[in-house]
């Protein structure tokens, strides 16, 4: 530039909750002072929903129903058109995260088919000649903790192959006995999955032992809903043909972002499943699929 180099930035911190205040500093750097047209903050929140490419066309109404739904938005002008002077310029703002009418601040989460997302836009207008400045940051809403604590949902489970949905050999399968459980399929998102798993028998050798977590979201309206699971992570608990009657502990943290508390609305749901899967050593997989009902407390 010929008035040398600008920067612009925002500064705040991270994680906020309803009703709290977004606050930060907007800091423009330069070597001269600086002419500008006005200094404007946008605070934006929205859902933004894709359909998957499976879904595209089955039903009309899809295309109204996955428009952006804005939860909270909100503009200021910061500084009014004039000069800046050279060096380091710090301008404080805040923000109240209160949504209008009947709007709720959902939780961030960054998914495939569901996004909610929260940013902090800062644009600096100048003249023709020069180009404006802008910079984008995210930040991160917790929804507030449930009220009501969620009471531990224990699980038991044993996998023969009598057990398994939808195969249509049965009778080809090798014979196997898995049993374990898991200590709560009603979980706290800041805590993990945990349980046990154990081989009584199994025919043939086992190649690994995994957790899938999975996401299914739900995106529509009352004329239908396109449903959609898709992987978040997979850990491996065990590898190898493992020690028949060892208890092998069920360990899996949840991914900041990537999940977030159970959450229905009328146009979009967000849930999780884990599945625990079994690979055998011809590549067979047994898996067992356990629903998961998230919160944060």
């Amino acid at each position: 530039h010929a008035q040398g180099a600008k920067t612009l930035g925002l500064c705040s911190q991270s994680v906020y909750h309803f009703a709290e205040v977004l606050s930060g500093v907007v800091v423009v750097m330069s070597k001269d002072p600086v002419q500008h047209q006005g200094i404007l903050l946008t605070m934006e929140g929205s859902v933004n929903l894709q359909l998957s490419a499976k879904s595209v066309g089955v039903f009309e109404a899809f295309y109204n129903s996955v428009k952006p739904i804005q939860i909270v938005s909100n503009a200021v002008e910061m500084v009014k058109p004039g000069k800046l002077p050279s060096g380091k310029t710090e301008i404080p703002f805040e923000f109240p995260l209160i949504t209008k009418g009947n709007k709720t601040l959902y939780e961030t989460y960054h998914g495939v088919f569901v996004n909610i997302q929260y940013t902090l836009r800062c644009d600096m207008k100048r003249s023709l000649l020069a180009k404006d400045l802008t910079k984008t940051i995210e930040f991160i809403i917790h929804s507030l903790p449930q009220k009501t604590r969620q009471t531990p949902n224990p699980v038991d489970f044993t996998i023969t192959p009598d057990t398994l949905q939808n195969v249509k050999e049965r009778a080809s399968l090798p014979r196997f006995v898995i049993r374990g459980h898991l200590d709560s399929t009603s979980c706290i998102i800041t805590q993990p999955v945990t349980g046990e798993l154990l081989v009584e028998t199994s025919e043939v050798p086992i190649k690994s032992i995994e957790l899938q977590l999975v996401r299914v979201e739900t995106c529509g309206c009352a004329e239908g809903y396109a449903r959609d699971a898709t992987e978040i992570q997979n850990i491996q608990i065990a590898e190898g043909d493992v020690c028949r009657g060892l208890p092998i502990p069920i360990y899996m943290v949840f991914p900041r972002l990537f999940t977030c508390p159970t959450l229905e609305t009328t146009n979009f749901k967000i849930e999780f499943e884990v599945n625990v899967v079994v690979v055998l050593h011809d590549d067979h997989l047994i898996t067992e699929n356990f629903p998961l009902k998230l919160s944060r407390v």
